[in-house]
């Protein structure tokens, strides 16, 4: 763990590095995210001012929700995002023999070579609307709610990276890789919807299924309602299936891999 916790270190070293020579880009995309981030809970404001409940969330308990969905995502691209991006055109290219050749497993050194110092900065915004949907609701969490919390967050982030590994792993079977990651964002739209507003079928699909909207459901109602065995179970599950699928697809496809030599 130590060697690959080096190895993390290295890479975002070079990640703040690169940046630094490209400072435009950097606040260009910054601005971007906070806009789209923006727009997102301009959309609650408006939606409330014509009605006080959705399936039985009130304004801020919404904007709990939104924030903690965005906090995830916004970690997602940050820490993942970049690197799963290019492994699928790397794919296709056989540059992805570059990372066969190092001394290390491949499924990390491929999704962890870059940072995006952007989505980073942009998570703690998120983190600002959390915490002043918590003021404006009055809620006091304890430090067991907030450990709790944070505990939820890392699980919805894996479960998000297991889901974005398997969608890009497609590119060892199809011909093109080129979109397959738009999937990925589909189902994460989801994530900012409360767990009330699905029924029948859509609740078996993107509640137990395709656990979308228990990663952003779960940590918010840890702040709202405090510890509740049930979702800390049933995410904390759902996080180990999920990453355990993820890791087994993408050694399958890896067996399917042409390199550039070949």
């Amino acid at each position: 763990m130590t060697k690959y916790f080096q190895i993390w270190l290295a890479s975002a070293r070079y990640s703040i590095t690169r940046t630094l020579m490209f400072r435009f880009d950097f606040f260009l995309w910054a601005l971007v995210e906070l806009f789209w981030m923006g727009v997102n809970l301009l959309l609650i404001s408006v939606i409330y001012e014509h009605t006080d409940s959705i399936a039985g969330w009130s304004k801020y308990e919404m904007l709990l929700l939104v924030g903690t969905s965005l906090l995830v995502q916004r970690f997602l691209m940050g820490f993942f995002w970049s690197s799963l991006f290019e492994m699928g055109r790397n794919i296709k290219s056989g540059a992805f023999d570059f990372f066969l050749a190092q001394p290390g497993n491949i499924l990390f050194m491929a999704s962890t070579r870059k940072l995006d110092l952007d989505g980073l900065c942009n998570s703690l915004v998120a983190m600002g609307v959390v915490a002043y949907a918590a003021h404006r609701l009055n809620l006091h969490p304890s430090a067991l709610d907030l450990l709790l919390y944070a505990v939820m967050i890392f699980c919805g982030l894996i479960i998000h990276y297991s889901m974005l590994v398997m969608t890009i792993s497609l590119a060892f079977w199809i011909t093109s890789a080129q979109g397959i990651e738009g999937s990925y964002f589909t189902l994460a739209e989801f994530s900012r919807l409360p767990r009330e507003a699905f029924k029948g079928i859509a609740s078996v699909l993107f509640v137990w299924l395709l656990p979308v909207v228990v990663v952003s459901n779960a940590p918010a109602q840890i702040l709202l309602h405090g510890f509740q065995p049930a979702w800390v179970i049933a995410l904390v599950a759902a996080t180990l299936a999920w990453f355990a699928t993820a890791v087994f697809v993408f050694h399958r496809g890896l067996r399917r891999y042409a390199s550039a030599s070949s």
